[in-house]
């Protein structure tokens, strides 16, 4: 099946109106952006002065996946991989590890013996918050990380208990009953 592309007329040629257009609305917003700067209010500023000035986040932003701990310094992942099944670009990784036996919770629960989300790629949709039972992983609120090279994205079971620090959450699975 061919379809027929339409006829221009003569100033559809040219491509004079759409450029004039194009130009016109840039004027507009350049003029608009000059004459707020200099206007001296900040409440009719386009620039954000950002490490002075950050962000308001909505309420449920969704930031960066982050492991946390227990009241008491604890792992709260038991690696059952659920959050790694689920995560829909794949960019969750982990090894099943045991306690080390030592401890009185040996033979008890897993821990994971590595545990590795790839941020680029990432795309914070909360699904690994959603599944996990223990109540291990959340979205932090912060929107601040960065790296030069790909590995350094890469966030290590190490630097992921660092940014999320410790919560206190209803599930408490080292309680005694």
């Amino acid at each position: 099946m061919v379809v027929p592309r339409p006829e221009l007329h003569w100033y559809e040629k040219l491509y004079l109106p759409s450029i004039l257009g194009g130009l016109s609305i840039t004027g507009r917003y350049f003029f608009k952006t000059l004459f707020s700067l200099l206007s001296f209010d900040r409440q009719k500023r386009v620039t954000q002065y950002y490490p002075e000035e950050k962000w308001t986040l909505p309420e449920g932003y969704r930031g960066a996946p982050v492991l946390v701990k227990d009241e008491e310094g604890r792992e709260k992942c038991v690696s059952c991989q659920l959050c790694e099944f689920v995560c829909p670009p794949k960019a969750i990784r982990i090894v099943p590890g045991e306690i080390a036996a030592n401890s009185p919770h040996a033979q008890i629960e897993k821990a994971p013996q590595s545990f590795e989300i790839d941020m680029l790629r990432c795309i914070y949709c909360g699904m690994c918050q959603e599944v996990c039972p223990e109540e291990a992983i959340w979205l932090q609120q912060g929107y601040l990380f960065n790296g030069y090279t790909r590995k350094e994205m890469v966030h290590t079971k190490e630097k992921l208990y660092e940014m999320g620090g410790q919560m206190q959450r209803p599930i408490k699975k080292w309680k005694n009953k």
